[in-house]
């Protein structure tokens, strides 16, 4: 995948720099000096009605390329405002946020939409077209980008066929499940074959059962070599999965645990 050079003079930081007096903790060993897909160095946010109250506070953290990691922490501990920067909906306020190579903070407007395409997005709410099939909508995140008829006759099938809809590419979106409608949302995020994929809340509408097929989905995904960044309230998925679990109080990372669970903390 290219990575946008031009607009980010600073480079990424290596896997052996923190850059930062708040530990970077949780980091796999054995990448030598790859750099993260995602680097935070000493990020903080805060927004004008609430001043006093950072939604990130002083936020230093690797996410390395193959890693599958959630995010969690009850609500108003930061989940939703790390997300968005990450896909620079927000600037930090101070700190540097690297993703993919690029330097947000340095990064011009213009180039917002080359850096999105390099990170797949998946929602609670799915924000699929409702008049398209499942077969465009997923054609449509191609289109946009300009890839030619050709390419897209060709991995559209294929990647519905990676989530177990091939034989629903035809079917507006109120003619499928819940559950098929995120596996629709999930083949568009990963149409063009982003280096990084987000998921913010994947499962908050489905039940536990059509949950776990989601997630052994994204579990798949990510074996290809795609990094997953998962924001979830789903206690029992995160125990029951066992990956790395970056969790957020307030604002501030206080737990970074390999074969990692919830915790006891966090409620809904």
């Amino acid at each position: 995948m290219a990575r946008n050079q031009t607009e980010a003079p600073a480079q990424a930081p290596n896997a052996s720099q923190t850059g930062s007096q708040q530990p970077v903790q949780g980091r796999p060993a054995g990448y030598g000096n790859v750099p993260p897909t995602i680097a935070m160095r000493n990020v903080t946010v805060v927004y004008p009605a609430q001043p006093d109250k950072p939604a990130l506070d002083n936020v230093s953290l690797d996410i390395m390329p193959g890693d599958f990691c959630f995010l969690v922490g009850h609500s108003g501990s930061g989940k939703s405002t790390f997300i968005k920067t990450i896909t620079r909906e927000l600037k930090p306020t101070s700190g540097h946020i690297y993703v993919a190579g690029t330097d947000l903070s340095t990064l011009r407007d213009r180039k917002v939409p080359f850096l999105r395409r390099q990170i797949g997005c998946v929602f609670q709410d799915y924000k699929l077209l409702p008049k398209r099939t499942a077969y465009e909508n997923v054609a449509f995140a191609l289109e946009c980008i300009g890839k030619s008829k050709s390419v897209i006759r060709v991995q559209v099938p294929e990647v519905l066929r990676l989530v177990g809809l091939e034989n629903k590419m035809d079917k507006l979106p109120d003619q499928l499940s819940g559950g098929e409608q995120q596996r629709v949302s999930v083949a568009r995020a990963m149409v063009n074959r982003p280096p990084l994929l987000v998921c913010d809340e994947p499962t908050g509408n489905l039940d536990p059962a059509i949950s776990l097929g989601i997630m052994k989905l994204l579990e798949r995904i990510n074996r290809t070599g795609t990094t997953v960044l998962v924001a979830t309230h789903d206690r029992e998925m995160v125990d029951s999965m066992r990956r790395r679990v970056v969790a957020l109080e307030n604002g501030r990372i206080v737990r970074d645990e390999q074969n990692g669970g919830y915790g006891y903390y966090g409620a809904l």
